[in-house]
């Protein structure tokens, strides 16, 4: 079976000789309408495919004080896996409408719980359906489930006071996936309070994406990345967003590049903001 790590091509997915050995999971979701994803997949998903809905499979129940979107039970979410036919040498492939911006915090938990082979579609269903593939309708077909040993990463992420500690050290750098008006402050859709992490750097998602919503090739995120680490290693940043989903991508495009080992903040701006104490920035 083949190797995938970050991502993998239309193309390549459609023609691979053991694609049906590969578990698909379709991760379409919409913040401002949670049960769209979960309504488009009947219509039409990529064939085999299951659906992972963010809020339910790859995210836990929210407290009073965590983000919008807390990490799911690494045990739990290593059962869940294996509830989707994912055993310890399966290959999955994650894909939802055309970003991957929710496809990429699937890719990030798999990772973190030890899965080694697991991509992106690079475009989404999107560009799944630009290239006249096939669509397969219904509720989706599961698979025979497999026990998933998690062996969960430990260094993946950081919690808040672990984020509070790392910004009184110079050498690390707290990146912002968010667009560049909600960093700023100048407008917040989502969360009650507007505004960014204080000493936080702003790199919005949407910088590795092509106009196609694909990714950019390595080299080009390569010198983009570059131009914000100015000479740091990528073990030096802290990824957030609004609650730790978007963030998921710009470490995806990381690895992409080539700079493995930056770390997750999964409470980001909605736990950040849950105490009035915390520090809040603007512009």
């Amino acid at each position: 079976m083949m190797e995938l790590t970050t991502l993998i091509e239309v193309d390549t997915l459609r023609s691979h000789p053991e694609r049906d050995k590969i578990v698909i999971l379709d991760c379409r979701f919409d913040l401002t309408d949670p049960l769209a994803g979960k309504r488009a997949f009947p219509a039409g998903h990529i064939p085999g495919a299951q659906y992972a809905n963010l809020n339910l499979d790859l995210s836990s129940a929210v407290t009073a004080a965590s983000g919008r979107h807390p990490l799911p039970d690494a045990q739990v979410f290593a059962r869940r896996a294996g509830s989707w036919g994912i055993g310890d040498e399966t290959t999955t492939v994650l894909y939802d409408e055309s970003n991957g911006s929710i496809a990429a915090r699937a890719w990030w938990l798999l990772r973190w719980i030890g899965a080694t082979r697991v991509a992106v579609l690079n475009g989404g269903l999107a560009a799944w359906r630009n290239a006249g593939a096939e669509l397969e309708t219904g509720e989706g077909r599961p698979r025979e489930p497999k026990r998933f040993t998690a062996r969960v990463q430990t260094n993946f992420f950081l919690t808040t006071n672990e984020v509070i500690g790392a910004l009184a050290d110079p050498s690390r750098l707290l990146v912002d996936a968010r667009a560049q008006a909600r960093f700023a402050g100048e407008t917040e859709p989502i969360d009650p309070v507007a505004g960014h992490v204080p000493g936080a750097e702003n790199f919005p998602f949407t910088q590795n994406l092509g106009a196609d919503g694909r990714f950019l090739p390595p080299e080009e995120l390569r010198k983009r990345w570059s131009g914000l680490l100015r000479g740091r290693k990528a073990v030096a940043l802290i990824n957030m967003c609004g609650s730790g989903v978007t963030a998921c991508h710009n470490l995806l495009a990381l690895e992409i590049a080539g700079f493995s080992g930056a770390q997750l903040y999964p409470g980001s701006w909605s736990e950040w903001i849950r105490d009035p104490a915390r520090p809040v920035a603007a512009n």
